[in-house]
């Protein structure tokens, strides 16, 4: 058993990957406990900036968001820039007031699919959350209520379509599974085939957003 905290140091060891940023992606089943380890994360990273992907997605483009991380986010972080986007509000079915991200020493970017193919190359380390794809939709569908069913019968199809298309977990560099008392983790795939990214680098200062 570990806690994230422990990990943090070696998190910001990576060299960066976007930019002056090491863009962490956190990626996994919908309800398998991202957006919780994402947290704990940023706070062991001294409140590193963490992106929601859900903030992206909407109803009508599940996981046709990538030109949106891309232009918005991806592009301005590589050049030192901060990030700068307009969170989907999931009731209202429109876009929110501009947020901005700025280029830390570590970015989190957590949701299915963060660990795309598209996505891979600006990656410093890709993390998998390792709960499987029934145990996670059915903690989700208990977390969102009964009011949310037919969402989430549209929603597993479209994720049982893109993890069949473009799979994150064969790429992961480690594996996280959530114990009733902090985390497991382990090496993942990419990191059991010889390619290790955690070498130590040093960190830059973010400019103010």
């Amino acid at each position: 058993m570990s806690d994230p905290a422990e990990h943090a140091r070696a998190l910001r060891a990576l060299p960066p990957s976007c930019g002056p940023v090491r863009l962490i992606a956190v990626d996994g089943h919908a309800g398998s406990g991202k957006s919780t380890l994402a947290a704990r994360l940023s706070a062991a990273l001294g409140d590193a900036p963490v992106l929601h992907l859900d903030d992206l997605a909407t109803h009508d483009e599940l996981f046709a968001w990538t030109g949106r991380l891309r232009e918005q986010v991806l592009l301005p972080l590589s050049r030192g820039e901060c990030g700068r986007y307009a969170p989907y509000d999931w009731t209202r079915r429109r876009f929110g007031p501009a947020r901005t991200l700025a280029p830390a020493p570590v970015v989190l970017m957590e949701g299915v699919g963060s660990g795309r193919r598209e996505v891979r190359p600006l990656l410093a380390g890709l993390l998998w959350m390792e709960l499987a794809s029934g145990p996670s939709w059915e903690r989700g569908r208990h977390r969102d209520g009964p009011g949310l069913g037919e969402f989430w019968d549209g929603w597993t199809a479209a994720e049982q379509r893109h993890f069949a298309d473009d799979p994150s977990r064969p790429f992961a560099d480690a594996l996280i599974r959530q114990l009733p008392v902090g985390y497991e983790w382990s090496k993942g795939p990419r990191a059991t085939t010889g390619v290790n990214h955690f070498v130590t680098h040093g960190e830059g200062m973010a400019p103010p957003c």
